[in-house]
């Protein structure tokens, strides 16, 4: 991974979309869309958890795009209950002309996530902590990678394993992680990149 992550901005529905770009050595194989935890509790495109995606999906050969979604950091516009976050993801691959990137995220993130995927076919997704208990989230495809701790108090692995299950999707749980994977961030990296092959 070089090691300057840059800023770019995209303009978005709600305003100016702030995004911070990792770029692989080579030539990128593909983009890889990487969403935040929720805006009202602190969530940035600085979370750790999305930084170790993008790590990932660089060392795997992506350029890593990780919006600050409305009203974080330098993007413009307010919070408005996942409808216009969705909107303001879309409008980012549209910016990349992007025909087919991956969908990641951490938690809101990973909701919204699945949400745009009903809109835009993805290559893959994965989906870290997902937000099944606090928000409305579709099914999502057979070959997405979904993660979860297996002490997350904030989304409790029962309602992510009901979610699944419907669906015969694979959960892979870490055990001991809790929501935000302290000390289990180089796990979460090498599932995704095993996940990859």
């Amino acid at each position: 991974m070089r090691a300057a992550t840059r800023r770019e901005f995209v303009a978005g529905p709600g305003g100016r979309i702030e995004c911070a770009v990792d770029l692989p050595d080579s030539a990128p194989r593909g983009i890889a869309l990487i969403a935040h935890p929720h805006p009202l509790f602190g969530g940035t495109l600085d979370n750790k958890v999305v930084q170790t995606l993008a790590r990932a999906f660089v060392e795997l050969g992506y350029g890593a795009w990780r919006p600050n979604f409305r009203g974080v950091g330098a993007s413009e516009g307010r919070f408005d209950e996942g409808r216009g976050e969705v909107d303001d993801l879309s409008a980012v691959i549209a910016h990349l002309e992007a025909e087919r990137p991956v969908l990641a995220g951490f938690s809101f993130g990973a909701a919204m996530q699945a949400r745009l995927a009903r809109r835009l076919p993805p290559e893959r997704m994965v989906l870290v902590g997902l937000a099944v208990a606090n928000f409305d989230v579709p099914p999502v495809p057979a070959d997405t990678i979904l993660v979860h701790g297996e002490k997350d108090e904030t989304v409790p692995l029962a309602a992510v394993l009901a979610w699944a299950l419907p669906q015969d999707l694979p959960v892979v749980v870490v055990p001991g992680a809790d929501h935000f994977f302290h000390r289990r961030l180089p796990v979460l990296r090498s599932i995704v990149r095993n996940g990859w092959r």
